[in-house]
C-alpha cells in the first residue's frame, strides 16, 4: 500500500509536519532536575477531592524544583462537559491556592505560557499533524466498522472465550487495500483512526512508577482509536502528544492508568516522542459499612467527594490542604510538630513516601487539624475569613456581622482564649452558629434568674459579670475580680431586710385574722337567715 497517498487521502488538507511543531514548541530551558508538572482534569463534572489532591502534589513537585506547573483542560469529550464546567475547576483550584504558572484560563480570560492552546478543543491541527504522520509510516490505518459490526465481533470473542477488543484477526479494517478504503471514503462512510499495534502479548514491558516501583505488564496489542470519527483525538493519542509538546517530565495521575502504561508507552514509541516519567496515586478513599471496608470515594453517593462541600462547611483553605499533606506523604505530621509555624511549601515533598494503597479520608483527622489551623490565626485572620464564608453561607452570621463588625470583633476573644491558653473547639466556621448561638445578637436565651431578683440587680449583676470578665486570665484570677465586681454592688441591708420580713409577716397575720373574722361573721348570717320562718 502507498502510505503517504492514504495520509493525504485521509489528511489532504493537513500541511504541517511533526518536525513544524517541534520548532514552535521547542525543548523548556530549565535547571537541571527541574520537573514540567501538569494538571489535567476534564471539566464533565465538579471538582473532586481526588482531583484536589493530584494538583497539590503535581504544584508541590514542580515548585521545589523550580520547575514548571502548567493546568491543560483536556475538553474533547463534549457530550459530558457541563456548562462553565472549566471555569469551576479554575475557581475552584485558585481558592485553595493552587497556582499555575502557565496554562488554561477562564472563559474570557487569556490563557499564559508559550506552549498552548491549553484546551486540547483548540489543539486539533496538533493531533492530525502526528496522526497523518503515523498513517505515513504505515502505523495507523482507517477503520469503517459500525457500531453493529463492533458488536458482532464483541459476541464472537464471547463464545471463543477471547480477550475482548479490536486486535488480531479481529481487526476487520487492519488490511483494506486502497481501492477499498477509496470506495468506503466515497460511499460517504464515517471512519476512525486506529494503532496498528506492533505488540505481543507473550511480550513484557516494565512501567518504572515513581511511587509503586517497576510494575512488569505484556504490551499491548489493540487497534486502539486515535481519532474519532470527527477529527477529535481519544485521551490516549492526546496525552501523549501534547505531555511531550509541552515538555512535562513526569505525570501526576491516578492508578487507574496503570493499566494503560503499555498502550501509551507504545503509542510514544510509535510517534518517535520521548515518555516522561510516571507517578500512580492511589485515590482518596472512605469506610463504607463493615469494619475495615474501604472503598473510593463516590461523586454520586458522597458530598465530601467535592471541593464545595469543605468550601461550605467553613473548613479553612489550609485545614484542607494541611490534611491532605498528611495523606500524601507519611512524614508530614512529624515535620509539622517539630516546624509548627513554617510555611507547608518548605516541606520537602517526595513521591516515594506516597501511600501505595488507597488512603482514608477521615473527616474527624480533618476536623482535628482545622482545629489546630484556626488556633493558629490572629483575631484579624479569623474575623476577615468568617466573614467571607458568612456571607455566602450564613445568612443571620453575616447579618450580625455587618450590622456590629466591633461586637464580633469581641465575641470571637470569647471563644478563642480559655485563659491563656487558645482554645480548640472550632474546626469550621459553621460550628459556630451551633456552639455559640449567641453570636446571633438574639439574647441569652434558656439562661434563667433566680425571680427574687430584681431588674435593676439582675442589670447589676450582668454589669459586674462583664467588667470582671477578661478572656485572657486564668480561672481563678478570674473569679477573684468577680468577687471584688461584687462587692461593689449595693445590696439591701441585712436589718433592712429583717425588718421588712418582720413587716410582711405582720401583714401577713393581720390580714389572716381579718379574713377569718369576716368568714366568721358571713357564716353566722347566713344560718341565722336559713333559721327565719315566714
Amino acid at each position: 500500500m502507498d502510505n503517504n497517498y492514504l495520509a493525504e487521502l485521509l489528511f489532504g488538507d493537513i500541511k504541517t509536519t511533526p518536525e513544524d511543531m517541534f520548532a514552535k514548541y521547542p525543548a523548556r530551558t530549565l535547571p537541571d532536575k527541574a520537573a514540567v508538572t501538569r494538571f489535567a482534569p476534564s471539566p464533565t463534572g465538579f471538582m473532586h477531592i481526588g482531583g484536589l489532591y493530584a494538583a497539590l502534589i503535581s504544584m508541590c513537585m514542580a515548585r521545589q524544583s523550580d520547575g514548571v506547573f502548567y493546568l491543560r483542560l483536556e475538553d474533547t469529550d463534549k457530550k459530558r462537559e457541563i456548562e462553565h464546567g472549566a471555569d469551576e475547576i479554575i475557581t475552584s483550584l485558585a481558592q485553595y491556592g493552587v497556582c499555575f504558572d502557565e496554562g488554561a484560563a477562564a472563559d474570557g480570560e487569556t490563557e499564559k505560557g508559550s506552549y498552548g492552546p491549553y484546551r486540547q478543543s483548540m489543539r486539533k491541527e496538533i493531533y492530525q499533524t502526528f496522526a497523518k504522520d503515523l498513517v505515513k509510516r504505515g502505523l495507523a490505518y482507517p477503520c469503517f466498522c459500525s457500531a453493529e459490526e463492533l458488536d458482532e465481533i464483541r459476541k464472537a470473542q464471547e463464545a471463543e472465550k477471547a480477550d475482548m477488543g479490536y486486535y488480531g484477526s479481529y481487526a476487520k479494517c487492519r488490511n483494506l487495500s486502497i481501492e477499498e478504503i477509496e470506495a468506503n471514503i466515497k460511499a460517504g462512510k464515517e471512519y476512525v483512526l486506529r494503532l496498528r499495534s506492533d505488540g505481543n502479548a507473550e511480550n513484557k514491558i516494565t512501567c518504572r512508577d515513581l511511587i509503586r516501583g517497576n510494575i512488569e505488564m505484556p504490551e499491548n496489542i489493540m487497534d486502539v482509536v486515535l481519532l474519532k470519527s470527527d477529527g477529535i483525538p481519544t485521551y490516549h493519542f492526546a496525552h501523549v502528544v501534547d505531555d511531550f509538546l509541552m515538555g512535562t517530565t513526569h505525570v501526576i495521575r491516578g492508578d487507574e492508568w496503570i493499566s494503560s502504561y503499555p498502550l501509551h508507552e507504545q503509542i510514544f514509541r510509535a510517534s518517535g516522542l520521548k515518555m516522561p516519567k510516571y507517578a500512580h496515586i492511589a485515590p482518596i478513599m472512605k469506610l463504607d459499612g463493615g469494619e475495615n471496608k474501604k472503598r473510593k470515594l463516590s461523586k454520586r453517593k458522597d458530598p465530601e467527594a467535592s471541593v464545595s462541600f469543605y468550601s461550605k462547611a467553613g473548613f479553612p483553605v489550609q485545614s484542607v490542604l494541611e490534611y491532605l499533606m498528611t495523606i500524601a506523604n507519611s512524614n508530614y505530621e512529624e515535620w509539622r510538630m517539630k516546624n509548627p509555624d513554617a510555611d507547608m511549601s518548605q516541606f520537602k515533598f517526595k513521591l516515594e513516601k506516597m501511600p501505595v494503597s488507597g488512603a482514608l479520608f477521615d473527616m474527624d483527622k480533618l476536623a482535628s487539624v482545622s482545629r489546630d489551623v484556626i488556633s493558629k490565626m490572629s483575631e484579624e485572620t479569623l474575623f476577615d475569613e468568617i466573614s467571607v464564608w458568612a456571607k455566602d453561607n450564613d445568612e443571620k452570621l453575616n447579618a450580625y456581622i455587618t450590622a456590629a463588625p466591633d461586637k464580633f470583633r469581641e465575641s470571637i476573644k470569647l471563644w478563642k482564649y480559655n485563659g491563656k491558653k487558645v482554645r480548640k473547639d472550632i474546626a469550621k466556621w459553621s460550628d459556630l452558629s451551633e456552639m455559640f448561638p449567641y453570636l446571633y445578637g438574639d439574647g441569652v436565651d434558656g439562661y434563667e434568674f433566680d425571680e427574687k431578683l430584681t431588674a435593676d440587680e439582675r442589670k447589676a449583676f450582668l454589669t459586674a459579670y462583664i467588667s470582671a470578665y477578661d478572656h485572657k486570665v486564668d480561672s481563678s484570677a478570674w473569679f477573684d475580680g468577680v468577687k471584688a465586681e461584687f462587692k461593689k454592688i449595693i445590696w439591701p441591708e441585712q436589718k433592712s431586710v429583717v425588718r421588712q420580713t418582720i413587716a410582711v409577716i405582720v401583714t401577713s397575720v393581720v390580714v389572716g385574722l381579718i379574713i377569718a373574722l369576716l368568714d366568721w361573721a358571713i357564716q353566722h348570717g347566713v344560718n341565722f337567715l336559713v333559721g327565719l320562718k315566714f
